[in-house]
């Protein structure tokens, strides 16, 4: 090949760039937009599946307020943390969690009878958990139990199981 054939030849492919096919430019389009796709998706499913832990919601600490707010002998009721917060004639607190141990039915505070009574299997539980009537296994759950500073806080992300109600439980301000 000649000098001159080889320089015409170079100047060709400088002059004019490889086209891009129809098909080429679609599979490169697909494919990006699939990449694209699945991204929001993975960044969907993460945010659906990651918890919630602002203060004041279930499984955060939780500030039930201050300590001469919960007189000797009262069980207050806190939706937000799914939580009651029995406070002792002692004066020792407790916080337990409201799911049944039986089947996880809502327990609710029946305060004409000073007890937690199961709507859905007839459980009863006494104010510092301990099962009165089974089908229930095992005690309430407990929540542990902070005072600083004067302030009740409740940690909702850990969920103590216990076999037995224990004066150990208690918390004293």
């Amino acid at each position: 090949m000649t000098e001159q054939k080889r320089t015409e030849s170079v100047t060709k492919a400088v002059e004019q760039p490889e086209r891009v096919s129809r098909r080429d430019f679609l599979k490169l389009a697909w494919g990006a937009a699939g990449t694209l796709a699945l991204l929001e998706a993975g960044g969907v499913a993460l945010t659906f599946l990651s918890p919630r832990v602002a203060e004041g919601e279930f499984g955060s600490v939780f500030t039930a307020g201050a300590v001469e707010d919960f007189p000797p002998g009262s069980v207050t009721a806190f939706n937000n943390g799914r939580f009651y917060l029995v406070r002792m004639e002692d004066g020792g607190f407790l916080a337990l969690y409201r799911k049944c141990t039986h089947l996880g039915c809502a327990v609710p505070w029946d305060q004409a009878v000073g007890q937690f009574v199961c709507p859905c299997h007839g459980s009863v539980f006494e104010t510092d958990g301990q099962v009165l009537n089974p089908p229930a296994p095992r005690p309430l759950d407990r929540f542990p139990v902070l005072i600083e500073d004067g302030q009740v806080k409740v940690d909702t992300g850990t969920v103590i199981e216990r076999d037995h109600a224990s004066p150990d439980d208690l918390v004293y301000a």
